[in-house]
């Protein structure tokens, strides 16, 4: 592949540390960083476990090994606090009842009940009135107590046994070895640093918070076995209650799960019980591990950060409740991660299953699958304190009367806690290792056309390894293996239902099978060149029409417009640069210059610059863009590159858009239609979770019809990113779900009227024209142009009437909920039978 830096050579790594069960074997180097980057050695922490049937004798043998704690099995001198000895929940639990801020939220409880009742006139006259309101209040002091001992049983984890966590040790490393067969890989300076980091860190009884992304039920699995095969005192990991099922949940939790409910509601006295929690574990220096992104990601890519638990950490510090923690950003990675298959079916519109451990040991299969290596990287820690000060200092210096400068503010604290969450996934993307099966995926679809020669693969995938480290990333190589051996590993893990062969050819064949499935991989690579796919995408508008390079060549001024406006559309998708925009575009247009990709055409009389060597650190004078000469000799490939990471995200918000046109309200129940606020039931709101149903049953509508490029687009998690976009724009207004009266209202959406188009007097057909249809043409210019598709034109007719389709039969709905509303009550006061309500696919069916 032409146009890489051939001056700069990669750095190799340092060798891995492999951990497989009992061994610790040294590899050479993992990964490939950047050129000037000093990587560390690698290790894999787990060995292949000895199996009764093949080694009867060898397996009996570690058995007793693990039992009787042999060596590091033991667990006995860890870095960090005393845990795993019995007692230790009984202890943590009454730390936790005792702290100053629960029992003062008790009180104030038992104090707002006590005078609710007093209004109420239940606790008598006047004269005895202050003896029963002390009666009365300890009683409820009392009960209040009892609960907060309940729901502290069963929130903390118990690390009682060490008996328990070597025989569990034991059985995870068993699990895991036989689906990851190639272990888990770590960086042995990252090692070394991490442990240096927990000896200080003990001294001072300060506690480690490890924050992993989340792609995986293997993630925090992995960073336990971790910290154990290492002797480091294992992290108390923040769980959702959803995993607390019968038998497992009991593992989990004496392993060092915490289990927490999904959603708080309105509930203070459990506010209170995990914040005293936290505070009793930061305070007395015991590990935490919490997932920044919230759940699992789906698509692959990293989340935006959730502030829950992140903000429970914070308060902490900030209040001066806790000295100071150790923040320690980790970065997981897998050749293939086990719950794919799953995600897909999910992000397709099936709900999500409830775990349980029947299913739990159904995919027991899972088990026996080669799914490659797990690959764990460790940022260099932070103090939490001098992150804060630092924070506040910068506010201070160049917003010094701004009311973000006030460190007790609500906006300060807010700004603070976003920009720790950003600057975590930052940290986490920065040591993250692009793995085989992320270059293969992104590569099969990054290309025109069905397959690939296994020749051009394997360009592809050096020059794709060569612009990861170019762009300050590490690719991993198996030990300096060729590029063919990489990919046939690959393939091996990926296997023919993500990624078929083709062998009676001259030359072996590759497809894509399963684009969807892959399109997880695909997104493992996408943050590391999500400024250059924004610069191709806005160029795009330009290169689509086709012609001589004059006719393609945009004016610096368009292509600043359209890519503030895709950033912008995007911003909850993807994570930006910090530097800011204008900067991250100057930086970014220089560096496909510089790889032959665009050529920028400047000012005849500039005099900023009077050299051939612009400055990095000036904005550049720059009239126009258009792609190279050399870039247009290779069939714009790496143009297009670029182009095809950002056009599923591309397509998905354009779905969104162009599926608002049908939220229009039909003219059916209005006099006349000139205008949205003729319409008598414009103020009607829509379920929102049917709408978005519809809004993905639409999207699949227009993917098998044509008119919808990628089948990916109509994925759950981009369309309900788009959903928010909207909301936040005041496009749409969201009512949110609220209950009254023993009645749950669910959530509900309409169009806000400046939104709302207009219809046809005459045909009653919705108008192409608004803001609403400005929006969306907007998006559509950076729309992958199909072979036989013509946007303007498409949308506008067939497109827009199946919109008014489905949102006629959303508002049909609606309506026959808002009759069963009204008149559902008969005269004895039950409930009227009435035909059953039908899905939205049930009604397109039948229009």
């Amino acid at each position: 592949m032409p146009r890489t830096d051939p001056a700069a050579p990669p750095q190799p790594s340092a060798p891995d540390l492999e951990i497989l069960g009992d061994q610790v074997t040294i590899h050479p180097g993992g990964y490939v960083g950047p050129p000037t980057q000093d990587d560390a050695p690698e290790r894999n922490l787990v060995e292949h476990m000895a199996r009764f049937r093949e080694s009867p004798l060898d397996f009996l043998r570690e058995v007793s090994l693990h039992v009787s704690g042999t060596g590091w099995r033991a667990y006995d001198e860890v870095i960090g606090q005393p845990i795993y000895y019995p007692g230790f929940s009984e202890n943590m639990k009454a730390m936790v009842l005792r702290t100053p801020m629960l029992q003062k939220r008790i009180e104030d409880l038992a104090d707002r009940r006590v005078a609710t009742e007093d209004q109420q006139g239940l606790l008598g006259g006047d004269s005895e009135k202050g003896e029963k309101r002390a009666l009365r209040k300890a009683e409820i002091v009392t009960s209040l107590h009892e609960v907060a001992t309940k729901l502290t049983d069963d929130m903390i984890c118990k690390f009682e046994s060490k008996r328990f966590i070597r025989g569990a040790y034991y059985l995870c490393t068993q699990l895991l070895t036989r689906a990851y067969h190639q272990g888990i890989h770590v960086s042995s300076e990252e090692v070394l640093r991490i442990r240096s980091v927990a000896e200080t860190a003990a001294k001072k009884k300060h506690s480690i918070i490890f924050l992993p992304c989340h792609r995986s039920h293997v993630d925090y699995v992995s960073l336990q076995l971790i910290c154990y095969r290492l002797g480091i005192a294992l992290p108390t990991v923040v769980a959702g209650d959803n995993l607390r099922m019968p038998v497992l949940g009991a593992f989990l939790q004496n392993a060092g799960a915490m289990w927490i409910r999904r959603s708080f509601g309105n509930d203070a006295l459990y506010t209170t019980l995990v914040q005293s929690y936290i505070d009793t574990l930061l305070q007395n220096g015991f590990n935490i591990e919490c997932f920044i992104e919230g759940g699992r990601s789906r698509t692959g890519k990293l989340l935006s950060p959730k502030f829950g638990i992140l903000s429970f950490l914070l308060d902490s510090v900030l209040s001066g409740r806790v000295e100071d923690a150790i923040i320690c950003p980790v970065s997981t990675q897998y050749d293939k991660v086990v719950e794919t298959e799953s995600y897909i079916s999910e992000l397709l519109g099936q709900p999500k299953p409830q775990e349980n451990l029947k299913d739990f040991l159904s995919a027991s299969s899972v088990l026996s699958l080669k799914l490659g290596r797990v690959d764990v990287r460790f940022h260099e820690p932070w103090s939490l304190r001098t992150f804060i000060s630092e924070q506040r200092g910068r506010v201070s210096d160049t917003r010094p009367s701004s009311a973000l400068s006030n460190p007790g503010s609500a906006d300060s604290r807010v700004r603070l806690l976003r920009t720790l969450g950003y600057k975590v996934l930052s940290n986490i993307n920065a040591v993250s290792v692009v793995m085989p099966t992320a270059l293969i995926g992104t590569v099969l679809l990054t290309l025109r056309g069905r397959g690939v020669g296994k020749s051009e693969l394997i360009r592809r995938m050096d020059w794709l390894s060569a612009r990861v480290r170019a762009k300050g990333g590490r690719v991993a190589h198996f030990a300096g293996a060729p590029t063919s051996v990489i990919i046939e590993r690959g393939l091996e893990v990926l296997g023919p239902e993500l990624v078929g062969t083709i062998d009676n050819l001259p030359e072996t064949t590759y497809y894509a099978v399963d684009r969807f499935q892959l399109s997880f991989y695909r997104n493992m690579t996408i943050h590391l060149f999500i400024s250059e796919a924004l610069v191709c995408a806005a160029m795009y508008i330009k290169v689509k029409q086709g012609g001589g390079p004059a006719n393609q060549r945009i004016s610096f001024d368009e292509l600043y417009e359209q890519v503030r406006f895709l950033s912008f559309i995007f911003r909850g998708e993807f994570i930006y640069p910090t530097a800011g925009l204008l900067p991250n575009l100057h930086r970014t247009l220089l560096g496909l210059e510089s790889d032959g990709v665009i050529a920028l055409i400047r000012p005849q009389t500039s005099t900023s610059h009077n050299d051939d060597q612009p400055d990095p650190s000036e904005p550049l004078p720059i009239a126009s863009i258009e792609l190279s000469t050399a870039e247009r000799n290779t069939g714009r490939e790496n143009f297009d590159f670029y182009n095809f990471l950002l056009w599923p995200f591309v397509e998905s918000t354009w779905l969104g858009a162009v599926a608002l046109m049908g939220l229009t309200p039909p003219p059916s129940a209005s006099p006349t239609h000139s205008t949205p606020s003729s319409t008598s039931n414009t103020s009607t709101y829509l379920d929102l979770r049917q709408t978005s149903d519809t809004v993905q049953l639409f999207g699949k509508t227009l993917y098998h019809q044509g008119d919808l490029s990628y089948f990916e687009a109509v994925n759950k998690e981009t369309l309900r990113n788009a959903l928010q976009l909207f909301e936040e724009e005041g496009i749409i207004l969201v009512r949110k779900s609220s209950s009254s009266s023993g009645k749950t209202a669910p959530s509900a959406v309409r169009l806000a009227p400046e939104w709302t188009p207009r219809r046809d007097d005459a045909t009653g057909m919705i108008v192409a024209e608004g803001r609403l249809w400005d929006f969306i043409e907007k998006i559509a210019r950076s729309r992958r142009e199909g072979k036989n598709r013509r946007d303007g034109a498409t949308v506008s007719t067939r497109v827009l009437r199946l919109a008014d389709l489905i949102g006629r039969e959303l508002f049909r709905t609606a309506a026959v909920g808002e009759r069963e509303g009204e008149g559902g009550k008969s005269k004895d006061g039950g409930r009227r039978k009435g035909r059953r309500k039908k899905s939205p696919g049930e009604g397109m069916a039948k229009l």
